[in-house]
């Protein structure tokens, strides 16, 4: 008797809800990678460095550099608007501006982390060959 193989197409939909982050501020375990020293992975002292940051704005569609342009967090609250405009976050830029001054690194990594989960949604298929 001959085995035959049979190919199955899985869909499946990810799909990121709109008008919250994806993350809370205070979040990091979610993703550790995010928030620990790029030098040293076990070192959590500098949550986040400025090849971080610049790796973020650029994710984001931003010239990688605007980091180093953040005198007064400008930048920074400028970015978490526009990602949060473009996300369908819910909040204000009072919210941001707090957030910022407040959890500056924390928010950074979520920001990070928002961007990371935003790319990874959507359709994915694939292909499951089953022999019986």
């Amino acid at each position: 008797m001959a085995a035959h193989s049979q190919t199955t197409t899985v869909v499946t939909t990810q799909l990121v809800s709109s008008g919250t982050w994806t993350t809370g501020i205070c979040d990091c375990c979610s993703d550790m990678g995010t928030c620990k020293s790029p030098t040293d992975p076990h070192d959590f002292s500098v949550p986040f460095s400025l090849s971080q940051l610049c790796q973020t704005v650029s994710q984001f569609g931003w010239c990688f550099c605007m980091p180093l342009l953040d005198c007064c967090m400008v930048v920074s609250c400028c970015l978490r608007q526009k990602m949060r405009e473009q996300y369908n976050i819910h909040g204000s830029c009072c919210d941001d501006f707090c957030t910022l001054c407040f959890c500056y690194p924390c928010a950074w990594c979520q920001m990070s982390r928002e961007i990371k989960m935003r790319a990874r949604s959507g359709t994915v298929v694939t292909q499951q060959i089953t022999h019986s």
